[in-house]
């Protein structure tokens, strides 16, 4: 009787758990989409010209004048720790849209050869999308987001924090949208030296809240970035940014980081 009151008192306490319902949650869906051309990094000179000749021909229907210096590779085509984006038709191969993404793995941002950006920022990996161009012809605005698009994938492939842009009107519209914000809050459009002082927006976006806040806002393009799979935007595997002319390393203010 006493090793079956002793049995007794000794049973483990049961818990009573509830079925998990994490299968039940939905997974997001994630759809495929062909596009009619394709968005890789440049490889080689032929790849830069016509990089070149879409860049020069997009900025000589806004700012002539400054397009005349534009017929040429320019030197920071060909710096380390920058890549050139080129998008190009299916149909015919022909160039349909370009960008330019410079990171401060080897030197400071483009845009801080006239602003000084606050040091909170300066001192974080950071990538700055410079040289957006795209054809007149019909589609060129998917061309550009699709070009944003690969701006951003790039940006999460190599680890970087912030990306930063330098917007003129009407563009810094667009990057109103994409909720990028003001770097100088109330100071509006600054002339920038390196860009002929034309007037410009030095706007910032968080790369690791970029899928949170848009999700959040109700951001139009949110399942275009995040829920759609592109095969034809290629920013990896066996495509090697061009350098055919590599700088020595930027001894400043940072460490270099891996690409």
């Amino acid at each position: 009787m006493i090793q079956q009151a002793m049995t007794a008192a000794f049973q483990p306490h049961r818990i009573e758990t509830l079925p998990s319902r994490v299968d039940a949650l939905p997974l997001p869906t994630i759809v495929e989409e062909h596009l009619p051309f394709t968005v890789r990094l440049v490889r080689d000179e032929d790849d830069l010209k016509k990089a070149v000749h879409i860049r020069h021909s997009a900025y000589a229907r806004h700012l002539p004048d400054f397009a005349e210096t534009l017929k040429s590779p320019e030197t920071a085509d060909e710096e380390n720790g920058v890549v050139v984006l080129l998008a190009e038709s299916k149909l015919d191969g022909s160039a349909l849209g370009t960008m330019r993404i410079e990171t401060n793995q080897f030197k400071p941002l483009c845009l801080e050869q006239s602003v000084e950006l606050p040091n909170w920022l300066k001192t974080l990996r950071l990538a700055e999308a410079t040289r957006l161009g795209v054809t007149n012809a019909k589609g060129g605005r998917l061309v550009t987001t699709v070009l944003f698009k690969a701006f951003f994938q790039y940006c999460q492939q190599i680890d970087i924090e912030w990306m930063v842009i330098a917007g003129r009107a009407p563009v810094d519209r667009m990057y109103d949208r994409l909720l990028f914000k003001d770097v100088f809050p109330g100071m509006g459009y600054i002339p920038l030296a390196h860009a002929s002082n034309l007037p410009h927006r030095v706007m910032s976006l968080k790369v690791d809240t970029v899928e949170s806040c848009w999700a959040a806002a109700e951001q139009p393009l949110f399942d275009f970035f995040f829920r759609t799979l592109h095969p034809d935007l290629d920013i990896g595997g066996e495509s090697q940014p061009y350098f055919p002319q590599p700088t020595p390393a930027f001894q400043g203010h940072r460490a270099a980081f891996p690409m």
